[in-house]
């Protein structure tokens, strides 16, 4: 259990949910109960990415780093629930949850929006 406590933080971290993750998360279950026609998918699907949330309260640094797969400088940090993500900010004992989006949306430009190319453009 040695990795475990690596990512355990000493005290429980309050979780803070933005404006736009909370959307997200209304739109996420809108989508799957209206558009898919399944309104127990969207209660399993949004009860998952809660409780995923919820983990960070004793784990902040469970999630992947995204600068670990973007190539980018960012504090952010993500966990995942079937195909949907959760971006957040561990920061001072508290996690920031700042978006929650498809997994395959291009997140990287709706975090941190268009990135100068190597040349600085």
């Amino acid at each position: 259990m040695k990795y475990g406590r690596a990512l355990r933080s000493d005290t429980v971290s309050r979780i803070v949910m933005s404006d736009e993750s909370e959307r997200d998360l209304l739109q996420i279950g809108d989508y799957i109960a209206e558009k898919l026609k399944s309104r127990r998918s969207a209660l399993t699907t949004i009860r998952g990415i809660r409780q995923a949330i919820d983990k960070l309260e004793d784990f902040p640094l469970i999630g992947t780093p995204l600068s670990a797969i973007a190539g980018v400088d960012t504090d952010y940090r993500f966990v995942g629930y079937g195909n949907y993500l959760a971006f957040y900010r561990p920061k001072d004992g508290k996690v920031y949850v700042d978006r929650v989006l498809y997994s395959r949306r291009d997140y990287i430009t709706i975090l941190l929006g268009d990135l100068p190319d190597e040349d600085g453009v």
